[in-house]
């Protein structure tokens, strides 16, 4: 029997075109002689719109554009919706496991993991805690100081806070950090929204920018590093891939090299030392652990010219676009993209099982 995926993407964030490409990918990758995919899209508005079963990968994100849903009736009721497929309500149309390939706010938040969580639905990756957290960099970068892992000095305010006292802030990070600094949204990936300051001049620039974009700014310390990324793949027992180093080409890795122009060296494996990948591979468990995580991430670090592993970030949902580095970190390690999809079904059917077991035990 094939297994039923439900690709869910697209959604409200400024990530919108991001889920597309990552969407499109995915289809790429799927056997569709083990799989059947049902394309669930959700457009800028909010608006949830379900596809008829594809037959074949997807070729353009424009055909992953649903005009209107195929059954207005289903479209209405959001369990039928989710767990039925356009022509039937039976029991034996009820998707196996639910791919949400949706960044940013929406989608890679808790949000939607929430939302599959009350439905009972298996769905791949991070569930609510680790997907609210990972998302939100201030508190992701609270919960790593809590288990001691290193990271660059950060400030972080309020929009509200910023309006009314924006010399306290503009003073507080020049007391706590060096120029230049990064100014970034909180609850944003893709690099979205995120400048570079070397001067107060520019750095009201760049909180204006940010703001636009979340509610929440997060200011961290622009350091001279290698930026070193290392895929982590699995639930309780996680592994880690090689490593990977991103160079840029321009000033930092924003959404225009990762997602666009493909202007950006990656060099896979990282040429760094066996010491320095045991420290991230450590470092990048503990992350995986205190945030609760489930399936995949991908860990961000800095590694400095005397050798000192930060951490930056992980992101809870990394890309699976033809220049995503999580699914080449994994294809160097020796996991095929489709092996790759074939694992994160595996442990998303094996965590909802988990689940249910335990219900179980309750009742």
């Amino acid at each position: 029997m094939k297994k039923r995926i439900g690709l869910l993407y697209g959604g409200k964030s400024a990530e919108h075109e991001v889920s597309l490409s990552t969407a499109c990918a995915v289809t790429q990758a799927l056997n569709f002689s083990e799989y059947e995919v049902y394309p669930i899209y959700i457009t800028q508005e909010g608006e949830w719109r379900k596809g008829l079963e594809l037959q074949a990968p997807v070729e353009s994100i424009e055909q992953l554009q649903i005009e209107s849903s195929t059954d207005e009736e289903l479209s209405n009721n959001i369990t039928n919706f989710l767990i039925s497929d356009s022509d039937s309500t039976d029991e034996e149309s009820t998707l196996d496991v639910i791919f949400p390939v949706l960044h940013g706010p929406n989608g890679e938040d808790g949000t939607v993991q929430g939302l599959l969580e009350v439905l009972n639905l298996p769905y791949i990756g991070n569930g609510v805690l680790a997907s609210a957290a990972g998302m939100d960099k201030v508190v992701m970068k609270q919960l790593f100081a809590q288990v001691g892992l290193k990271q660059v000095p950060y400030v972080h305010f309020i929009r509200r806070e910023w309006q009314n006292n924006q010399q306290k802030w503009l003073d507080n990070v020049e007391q706590t950090l060096n120029w230049p600094v990064f100014v970034k949204p909180a609850n944003l990936g893709s690099s979205v929204g995120i400048s570079k300051a070397t001067n107060r001049e520019e750095f009201i620039e760049a909180v204006n920018f940010a703001l636009k974009y979340d509610r929440k700014i997060v200011v961290e310390q622009g350091i001279k590093a290698r930026e070193i990324e290392m895929g982590v793949l699995g639930n309780d027992e996680p592994k880690c891939s090689v490593a990977g180093e991103i160079k840029p080409l321009k000033d930092f890795y924003d959404y225009q090299a990762k997602y666009k122009d493909g202007n950006t060296a990656m060099i896979i494996p990282a040429e760094i030392s066996t010491d320095i990948e045991k420290t991230m591979e450590d470092m990048a468990i503990k992350a995986f652990k205190v945030l609760d995580c489930a399936g995949l991430v991908r860990a961000d670090f800095f590694v400095t010219d005397d050798h000192e592993v930060l951490i930056n970030e992980v992101n809870t949902l990394p890309g699976f676009t033809p220049f995503s580095m999580f699914p080449l970190l994994w294809q160097h390690t020796g996991v095929s993209y489709p092996e790759l999809i074939n694992q994160l079904i595996e442990l998303a059917i094996e965590r909802h099982a988990e689940k249910q077991q335990l219900q179980y035990k309750m009742d």
